[in-house]
């Protein structure tokens, strides 16, 4: 009986190692107090390890962040600071609504020091600390870019540094981002960010392929450990609905970690 399960380890070890490198699915160790998953409902109205914001909604099947009503700010926070040195998010989210030409604003997902800060930042804090990757579906036209929306960039700040709007921040981006065409589409959305021995790399999976396709990486980012994690989006004068299905947290930490 040993030597069967023996076999049946081993089998299972080179399953996974022969898995694609592309596929979006890690295989991963998921970090439960740092993920969000269906169902939802903990004890009562609480949901275990997270806090809620602002327009926030709960239902069994979503979390929405905003419906497609203007002037609406919600978000999703962890409660727990995040101490990982490598980790993986993978967002399911839905970006959708009833403008073909016009909509907005965007949702963004926040590495911060201050958790829990509404604010004029797709619904959360400005001169923040921390990382914010940003998916920006409105384009002001006032930025020194060319590029269409939605558009995924990431930024970090000190607390000393400021996101224009009028400039879609443009300025303060970490690196070039990418358009991702990801409103009203009939399946599932997916963004990853990875954060590995100091390198930042942003993909997404909206193609319906199961595989994640790079948006854009930079190495050299230097986060600090126990910063928490959450997940806002914020409508104005043009709204959409902007859904969380799940956030599922990875640790990619090795034993050399």
């Amino acid at each position: 009986m040993d030597i069967l399960f023996h076999c049946a380890i081993v089998v299972f070890s080179l399953i996974i190692s022969s898995t694609s490198a592309g596929e979006w699915r890690t295989h991963e160790y998921v970090v439960r107090e740092h993920s969000l998953v269906k169902p939802y409902q903990g004890m009562g109205t609480t949901i275990p390890y997270w806090d809620f914001l602002g327009s926030t909604m709960v239902t069994n099947n979503y979390i929405r962040l905003t419906g497609d009503i203007q002037s609406q700010r919600g978000a999703v926070w962890n409660t727990v600071g995040c101490y990982l040195r490598n980790w993986e998010m993978q967002i399911h989210f839905k970006v959708h609504g009833r403008g073909k030409d016009l909509f907005g604003d965007g949702f963004a997902f926040w590495y911060v020091k201050d958790p829990m800060q509404e604010g004029d930042v797709f619904g959360s804090k400005d001169y923040f600390s921390g990382l914010a990757v940003i998916m920006d579906t409105y384009s002001n036209h006032n930025g020194p870019h060319n590029h269409g929306h939605p558009y995924i960039s990431a930024m970090i700040n000190n607390g000393s540094l400021h996101y224009d709007h009028d400039r879609d921040g443009t300025h303060t981006q970490l690196s070039a981002g990418c358009v991702s065409k990801f409103r009203n589409l009939d399946h599932d959305t997916f963004v990853s960010i990875k954060y590995v021995h100091d390198t930042l790399t942003v993909s997404t999976d909206i193609d319906n392929k199961q595989q994640f396709e790079q948006c854009f990486s930079v190495s050299g980012v230097k986060l600090p450990v126990g910063y928490f994690l959450g997940v806002s989006a914020a409508t104005g004068d043009l709204s959409d609905t902007h859904d969380i299905i799940s956030l599922k947290m990875f640790d990619l930490s090795t034993p050399d970690d």
